[in-house]
């Protein structure tokens, strides 16, 4: 397969103060990660966007379509995978900034076919960390419609006390969403189109990709390198529904990085994302990103992304009262669905931040070497 790169340089709207950066050492950077992962892993293509000191340094690779030979491009729209929950958390800190959402409220104030079920137990603080009691990663195949799911809901016995297991989980976070969504008085993916994206400055990242974007929409190859999308499924536009670009995606993490140029309520949304609320081992989990004290090394951010979190139980500790990032905290979070792999790392601090965004699902241990080794160049007092 071909590999090339392109490096396009834009100056972002952001408040950062001026930092002077050869462009030729941040594309040497990218390109010795970046080449040998997609080559490895047989990658058909990838968009990769870094953003140093406010300023946003693009990467595309390979194709979005193996069939039409189509290049990526920075505004190539992929599948976020499970990078959306981070999107789906802001909006709920929007929603509890506006007054309209409680994170200390239980499920069913907001949908009251829950109410005195084992799940209305739990906060909605405790749904959007992944810490109810045990929810497990995916509704059983048998749920398909929103009767089933709510009954799922209504039925799901816990195995922990709510805020003390932290199990990775869509149902989870996708319950978290909805509540929200009922909070604002709309669906969710209409308040995610209509008013997050709009106030972060999101101009081409969707839940329902209009036919006017669709010649942006990358293929997914997947482990037979057959072309898929997703599927729907419960909770999918909550838990793993965005499609949004390079380009998109580099000016959320500037957000994240910086959040002072959003208008009030949404500023106060993405700080709320950065307040950790429980403790596993060496991750601090928030709502939405999982953080990092820093120097963080390359084992603790490949334990933090592991099977073991993902997949199991994990014991989880409150922190009392929520604590604010401290300084050098590295925020990251995974994402993929059966045809594309992404991965979104930035250290605030630094003013670093990196976005990789693949139209094939490959091993996350690759993604977090490669963002690492990337970070380690442009923020080395970041990692150790």
């Amino acid at each position: 397969m071909s590999i090339q790169s392109i490096a396009v340089v834009c100056l972002s709207l952001l408040p950062f103060s001026a930092h002077a950066v050869d462009a030729d050492v941040v594309r040497v950077a990218v390109d010795r990660a970046i080449q040998p992962l997609m080559a490895q892993n047989d990658v058909p293509g990838m968009a990769v966007a870094v953003t140093i000191d406010g300023r946003a340094y693009f990467f595309n690779y390979g194709v979005a379509s193996k069939q039409e030979h189509v290049p990526v491009t920075a505004n190539t729209l992929f599948e976020l995978g499970s990078v959306s929950k981070t999107l789906t958390a802001t909006l709920g800190c929007y929603a509890q900034g506006l007054g309209k959402l409680s994170f200390d409220e239980h499920p069913g104030k907001y949908m009251p076919q829950l109410k005195g079920s084992a799940i209305d137990r739990a906060t909605v603080l405790e749904l959007g960390t992944y810490t109810a009691g045990g929810l497990p990663l995916q509704f059983p195949d048998e749920v398909e419609s929103d009767a089933q799911m709510v009954a799922y809901f209504r039925d799901w016995r816990p195995d922990a006390a709510p805020g003390t297991q932290r199990r990775y989980s869509n149902p989870s976070i996708g319950l978290f969403g909805r509540v929200t969504a009922l909070a604002l008085g709309t669906g969710f993916a209409d308040a995610v189109e209509g008013r997050l994206f709009p106030a972060l400055g999101l101009k081409h990242s969707y839940i329902r990709v209009p036919a006017a974007a669709m010649g942006d929409y990358a293929w997914g190859y997947d482990k037979a390198n057959q072309p898929v999308r997703v599927s729907p499924g419960p909770s999918d536009a909550e838990a793993y529904g965005v499609k949004s670009s390079a380009a998109d995606m580099i000016r959320f993490v500037q957000a994240n990085i910086d959040p002072g140029g959003l208008a009030a309520p949404m500023r106060g949304a993405v700080d709320c994302t950065h307040v950790g609320r429980f403790r596993i081992g060496d991750t601090f989990q928030g709502l939405g990103w999982e953080q990092y004290r820093a120097p963080v090394s390359l084992p603790v951010l490949l334990a933090g992304n592991s099977t073991k979190m993902s997949g199991e139980p994990n014991p989880a500790t409150r922190l009392e009262p929520s604590q604010a990032p401290p300084r050098g905290t590295v925020f990251n979070k995974t994402g993929a669905t059966r045809g594309f792999g992404s991965y979104v790392l930035f250290a605030p601090d630094d003013r670093v931040g990196i976005v990789m965004l693949a139209n094939k699902n490959y091993p996350i241990a690759a993604r977090v070497q490669a963002a690492y080794t990337i970070l380690k160049q442009l923020a080395p007092g970041a990692v150790q």
